[in-house]
């Protein structure tokens, strides 16, 4: 896998998924609406330690800063 993600992504990905976990936890998210949450919670946070999102292939997209060519 090709890393396509860059440090800001990533950061917004944790953060959110902090976010969603403390919301379901605290059951100000409750029931499905809850649950499909945290999944996607858990997915921000595997794809940010991947660095790798593989919607962003299908999309053409890539927010991996370009490293200089020799």
């Amino acid at each position: 896998m090709k890393k396509n993600m860059g440090t800001t992504d990533k950061t917004i990905r944790v953060l959110l998924a902090a976010l969603i976990t403390v919301l379901y936890f605290t059951n100000v998210i409750t029931g499905t609406l809850g649950i499909i949450l945290l999944v996607l919670a858990g997915v921000f946070v595997i794809t940010s330690l991947v660095s790798f999102c593989p919607l962003y292939p299908l999309l053409g997209f890539s927010s991996c800063p370009l490293k200089p060519k020799k």
